[in-house]
């Protein structure tokens, strides 16, 4: 590879980066129905025609934003869990429940930086698009896997319900990052980023109720 190919490569990243920046940001705030191509060429700072020689479509746009996402996901549950090993191994064991809560703070820090595109609906283009998406799936797959473990492992060790299923366990976490209770908080100016994922964390981890009004389950 001789330096000039190299400079060409390196622009393509810088500008593919810049377009999957552009498209996160808008997935955040705008959603992928009311996204538009014009949208993204004009956050991302460049001609139209320039973004559709990189990216054929609005779908692979959203798809590389949505595998973006997922990259970070599990960098942050690898880092997790890198951090746990050490731990162990110094004799301090860290919970499996503690880790899950590491994960959905993160995603709703995520959502409030205004970097966390909106997951998109059952039915949507968008979904169908993404099923088709090996990149997409293999990260999904990947991060599911790492968290049910963790999930598993939190309920043998009586920290979370075992009756529950892990898959509703896991879709709940999947949830809170775009929880559209915590863009209402943000967006009423009257709590800290802290105190909204304080609460929503503790809301999906140990409820509404108090410990005393809490109804036994079956």
């Amino acid at each position: 590879m001789n330096a000039r190919s190299s400079i060409r490569e390196q622009i393509q990243r810088v500008r593919e980066e810049a377009i999957v920046a552009a498209v996160n940001r808008l997935l955040a705030t705008k959603g992928y129905d009311a996204m538009t191509v014009d949208e993204v060429a004009a956050e991302a700072g460049m001609a139209k025609a320039s973004l559709y020689k990189l990216f054929t479509s609005k779908e692979e746009l959203a798809g590389a934003a949505m595998v973006g996402v997922l990259d970070r996901a599990l960098g942050f549950v690898d880092g997790l869990r890198s951090a746990a090993e050490q731990a162990a191994e110094a004799g301090q064991p860290v919970r499996a429940l503690d880790q899950l809560k590491a994960v959905t703070r993160w995603a709703m820090q995520t959502q409030l930086e205004g970097e966390m595109p909106s997951l998109p609906a059952q039915n949507s283009s968008l979904s169908a698009s993404l099923q088709s998406n090996d990149e997409y799936m293999d990260r999904l797959i990947a991060l599911s896997n790492r968290l049910s473990t963790w999930i598993t492992e939190a309920q043998t060790g009586g920290q979370l319900q075992m009756q529950l299923p892990v898959e509703l366990v896991l879709y709940t976490l999947f949830a809170r990052a775009c929880d559209p209770v915590v863009g209402l908080l943000k967006e009423s100016g009257q709590y800290t980023h802290e105190q909204i994922i304080e609460w929503v964390t503790s809301t999906t981890f140990d409820g509404l109720a108090t410990s005393s009004a809490a109804p036994s389950l079956p």
